[in-house]
């Protein structure tokens, strides 16, 4: 695909033979970009895991024993994998057809064309055609031109070093400003590319507190496995039992205390969201911010590309005495003509103009392109004039409050520019000594139309909505309130929050921030961060890529500049600012539903490990390996997965742990309650061990049932749909398939202990349910105890 040729036509680049051999050579940045995992990576990863050997291990025990019902459990486990397996193929498909969507081609010069590209076509010697906002692909040398480089995703700084002919581009670095052609050096291996473009895009360390929870419930439950099944395997034989039954009886605890849908639950939800948003045109590169997505309370916007269009209109022009208002539109294309390569959307709205009323630039000797950091503009005409075009407050300090009177013509919503003319530039680009306004030029936004639906959804969702622009604070602040952002009449210019004190005072107190620079964006980001919110980010320029990189979630448009795209977790494929609305909701969903589901899956954890330990001490252990995938089926594994995907809005607040354990606690203690006595009293009351051990599996359904309701108020459709099949499955275990499941018939005397020993566990239930949720949900010993868990997990973790 050709693309608008840049100057220098001395540069010819490859030819189509010299491409071919370099490909032919394997000298093709064929690592240039991240992927997603291979289908055998995947099936390896869901395959040989921890729990699938221990899980192997134990059914090798119950072949030894002859008892082959006992393996039911093996089912569920291949089960969960292949729904695993199945599941994040089908997501890598479709990601990977995303991605290519996504992924902005390359702009490589050859036989004096150019001509657009995949990153893999780059080859050895290619030259790159580099505009503002290109992320460098592969390692280069600058053959003409002259850039500002940002290198903060390789080196931490974030102030723009400029490049010349002879200067080196490193992979992973991108252009804040200018346009320069650079002869490829290094691809592939030989390249950083690779490595680089994965950094920039996980430039900082995504922290699940969901996966570092279930590491450390999996490390206990593992340290746990073999001490508690050797001691209860000797006690059942000291407890005159055979080894078949001594085995069986270990195998029974053993399989209860792992959690073995868990993990593949959690992942199998977040591939299943990954997947439902990439239908929407939304690509998620990371895997775990949906987690991070379903916490978000503040919502921090750039203007442009979000509320805005991108799109823009040239308004007009007026001179100041002295000047018309043809020398300052004149004035006004001159700059921005010098920079033709480098157009961003104010200069591409002059230069339109510029063609609808043929003005003719004055030629220029020199370019100074576009800085987000500066907010100007400039060119040095041929015949010795230093030309300005940007923010008033930047170019003429504080004499722009002369221009006061002025601009308020132009509207509130106005983007309104000051041309002016200066003694000069240094090296760097700065201004050098006096300058001189002839006047203002105008431009206008295009606000997009879903723009105040959107923020609508996220008001009513108690997400707070902060819009961040490097535009006058009057303007951002008009097209905000147009938009419908709550407190948009109050705002703030970046420009006097000249302390951090005062840039941490004003990120408490306004929503609208005009003239902020880059680093304010991040400092911003990083105030609210630290008043205890959860920050999402949106925007799509290089003075953008701070904030996102600071966000604990960000969010790019996919035309916007490579390097925001690449340190962003989500990425708009569509560039529609609509879709951040199901982006949330997807994450609310996933984290909501998975909690509790989690909650299922630790009541069985919990209530094993415990009874395990206590049936060493005081056999015999009540349950069957048959018994607790009956158990695991109907009280965990259907609920669970149907749970888990249903439609959920709240936002996620609190510790993912406390409100999981705040959950399964209760049902874990009154299930040890109930079976433990039964255990231990109805043996004497005449009761033979197979009414005793059908006794316990229904008190631990009855729970684990009261559980269910208690977790999926309020009823649904489907959530009471979801009652009833768990309760026919209990009832068709045991009835219709008692024998299978070794479950006795039931008598008269079992159903008098039933209703007892139920009674009593579902009044133990309740109560500690009422008390555990609600210290989860306010400061209390509880919460404090898991936080400071959570605290040393995530120490081992970091280690």
């Amino acid at each position: 695909m050709e693309t608008d040729q840049v100057v220098a036509p001395e540069v010819v680049g490859l030819s189509a033979d010299e491409v071919g051999s370099r490909l032919a050579d394997g000298r093709a940045n064929t690592q240039a970009g991240p992927k997603t995992k291979p289908v055998g990576r995947i099936v390896a990863e869901h395959t040989l895991t921890l729990f699938n050997g221990v899980n192997l291990v134990l059914a090798g025990l119950v072949v030894l024993t002859g008892s082959w019902r006992n393996l039911a459990f093996i089912c569920v486990v291949l089960l969960n994998l292949g729904i695993g397996i199945v599941q994040e193929v089908r997501a890598k498909r479709t990601i990977d057809r995303l991605t290519i969507l996504a992924e902005r081609p390359v702009t490589v010069r050859r036989g004096g064309t150019d001509i657009e590209i995949a990153h893999e076509g780059v080859v050895a010697d290619d030259i790159l055609v580099l505009r503002r906002g290109d992320q460098v692909p592969a390692d280069a040398r600058v053959v003409w031109g002259v850039a500002g480089v940002n290198e903060s995703l390789l080196t931490g700084e974030s102030e723009p070093i400029t490049k010349a002919k002879g200067s080196e581009l490193m992979s992973g670095s991108f252009l804040d400003s200018g346009c320069v052609l650079a002869r490829v050096t290094r691809v592939g291996a030989d390249s950083y590319a690779a490595r680089i473009n994965a950094e920039a895009r996980h430039a900082k360390r995504a922290v699940s507190e969901i996966m570092l929870t279930l590491s450390m419930i999996i490390r206990w439950a593992t340290w746990l496995l073999a001490p508690v099944g050797i001691m209860l395997f000797l006690r059942t034989l000291g407890d005159g039992q055979g080894s078949a039954q001594a085995i069986l009886t270990t195998v029974a605890a053993l399989v209860g205390m792992i959690p073995q849908g868990l993990v593949l639950l959690t992942s199998t939800v977040l591939v299943i969201s990954t997947a439902r948003l990439a239908r929407h045109q939304v690509l998620v590169q990371q895997f775990y911010c949906i987690e991070m997505l379903a916490r978000v309370d503040v919502l921090c916007l750039d203007k442009t590309g979000t509320i805005t269009s991108g799109a823009m209109d040239f308004s007009g022009a007026r001179a100041l005495a002295g000047h018309t208002e043809d020398e300052v539109a004149l004035a006004a294309v001159s700059v921005v003509a010098a920079s033709s390569e480098d157009a961003n959307e104010t200069a591409s709205a002059i230069l339109s103009y510029a063609r609808a009323r043929a003005i003719v630039p004055a030629p220029s000797v020199r370019a100074v392109p576009f800085s987000s950091a500066r907010k100007y503009s400039g060119c040095v005409t041929r015949d010795g004039r230093s030309l300005v075009l940007g923010a008033s407050q930047f170019v003429l300090g504080e004499g722009a409050a002369g221009l006061e009177g002025m601009r308020a013509g132009f509207g509130p919503r106005a983007r309104v520019l000051v041309v002016a003319e200066a003694d000069g530039f240094d090296e760097q680009g700065a201004i050098v000594g006096g300058v001189r306004p002839l006047g203002l030029v105008s431009l206008s936004d295009h606000i997009r139309s879903t723009a105040p639906e959107t923020i609508g959804f996220f008001c009513e969702q108690g997400v707070t909505v902060n819009v961040i622009s490097g535009d006058d604070a009057r303007t951002v602040s008009a097209i905000a309130r147009e938009a419908g952002v709550p407190g948009a009449e109050r705002y703030v210019d970046a420009t006097t929050l000249t302390t951090p004190e005062a840039l941490e005072r004003a990120a408490g107190e306004y929503h609208v921030f005009g003239r902020v620079t880059p680093q304010q964006k991040r400092e911003l980001v990083r105030a609210l961060k630290g008043r205890g919110h959860t920050v999402a980010m949106t925007g799509d320029g290089v003075n953008d890529v701070l904030a996102l990189r600071e966000a604990d979630c960000s969010v790019a448009m996919a035309s916007g500049s490579d390097a925001a795209r690449n340190v962003s977790e989500v990425v708009l494929v569509d560039n529609d600012f609509s879709r951040m609305p199901e982006v949330v909701a997807e994450g609310r969903r996933s984290i909501n539903n998975l909690q509790r589901s989690a909650s299922l899956f630790l009541v069985k954890t919990v209530f094993s490990v415990v009874l395990a330990i206590l049936c060493a001490l005081v056999p015999p252990y009540p349950f069957q390996p048959v018994q607790m995938s009956l158990v695991s089926t109907a009280i965990i594994g259907v609920p669970s997965f149907v749970l888990a995907l249903e439609p959920n809005r709240e936002r996620v607040s609190g510790s993912f742990l406390a409100n999981v354990l705040a959950r399964s606690l209760p049902a874990s203690a009154s299930i040890v309650v109930a079976v433990g006595l039964a255990s231990l009293l109805l043996e004497r009351a005449g009761l033979a061990r197979m009414e005793i051990s059908t006794l316990c599996v229904l008190l631990t359904s009855l729970v684990g049932f009261n559980l269910i309701l208690r977790i999926s108020t309020p009823l649904t459709l489907l959530r009471a749909a979801l009652a009833l099949v768990v309760l026919g499955i209990v009832a068709f275990g045991c009835t219709i398939a008692g024998p299978f499941f070794e479950i006795a018939p039931m008598t008269g005397p079992m159903w008098a202990f039933l209703a007892l020993f139920g009674a009593g566990a579902l009044l133990v239930f309740n109560l500690l349910y009422d008390r555990f949720v609600g210290a989860a949900q306010h400061d209390g010993p509880f919460l404090r105890l898991l936080e400071r868990a959570e605290e040393h997990n995530g120490r081992r973790s970091e280690v």
